[in-house]
């Protein structure tokens, strides 16, 4: 079985356990696998994802303190659950786009693995805390837009790991300062597992940028006047401030990049 393969296999198991195992299992034998030149065929729903939980609209997924152990649990299912959709996002890049280096399908096949690791830390902590994932309605925001630009690589670079992702570097200091001011050991705990996150989705954003500068190059495009049109084609949520500017330009965003985010927000 080839890499393109596997990833297909890990996209479509719909038990998270079963699919954090193949995401880990496909990054330790991406190096001595095959890239197939086209994608194989899918028999099964993509992305593969248990009954529970419920997705909802995000107005109405729970929001509570995470001074009260239900609350923080609450805050720590909501991330686990991006976490979850960060494996499906990484995988179906693997499988779906054909025409690329190798170099992007590793890139991506080691994204699943770390956001793997990412959602089973989460989801042991969620156990200390008497829930298991699914416990919680969800929303399906960033699942929505990779299947938005399923069809098109230079949008999906551009508005899931650069644009939706890179969300998650502004707003995890914000969180981690909630975890703190609460300053429970549960709460504390989630906060050194969110280091974690955060150094990692740092180089996972920058996989993002990179490729997509790759991708505007190979097509004489300009990447920051691209970016302003595929937000508007594909309807991308607006960026608000504060944004991490130490953590965006560690991932990658030039100076023309961020003072474009200041100048829209």
């Amino acid at each position: 079985m080839e890499m393109r393969e596997r990833a297909l296999l890990a996209l479509a198991e719909a038990m998270p356990e079963r699919k954090a195992t193949l995401a880990a299992e496909l990054r330790l034998a991406a190096d001595s696998l095959d890239v197939a030149a086209s994608a194989p065929r899918s028999a099964h729903a993509i992305p593969g994802r248990p009954e529970k939980p419920a997705l909802v609209h995000p107005a109405r997924v729970a929001r509570r303190s995470p001074r009260t152990r239900d609350g923080l649990a609450a805050l720590v299912h909501a991330i686990a659950h991006i976490e979850f959709n960060a494996i499906n996002l990484a995988l179906d890049a693997v499988w779906r786009f054909d025409g690329m280096p190798r170099e992007f399908y590793l890139d991506w096949s080691r994204v699943a693995a770390e956001e793997a690791c990412h959602f089973t830390l989460l989801t042991r902590h969620l156990r200390t805390l008497g829930h298991a994932y699914g416990d919680f309605a969800a929303h399906d925001g960033l699942w929505a837009m990779c299947e938005k630009t399923k069809d098109d690589i230079v949008a999906r670079m551009a508005l899931v790991p650069r644009t939706l992702e890179a969300r998650g570097l502004d707003a995890t200091p914000l969180i981690q300062e909630k975890l703190r001011n609460a300053g429970t050991a549960e709460a504390l705990g989630a906060v050194e597992i969110l280091d974690v996150i955060l150094r990692d989705e740092v180089s996972h954003v920058a996989i993002g940028n990179r490729w997509y500068r790759w991708l505007c190059e190979r097509g004489g495009l300009d990447p920051v006047a691209q970016y302003s049109l595929l937000a508007e084609r594909y309807a991308a949520p607006k960026l608000k401030p504060p944004f991490n500017t130490a953590a965006r330009m560690r991932a990658g965003f030039s100076e023309e990049e961020l003072a474009f985010l200041a100048g829209t927000s």
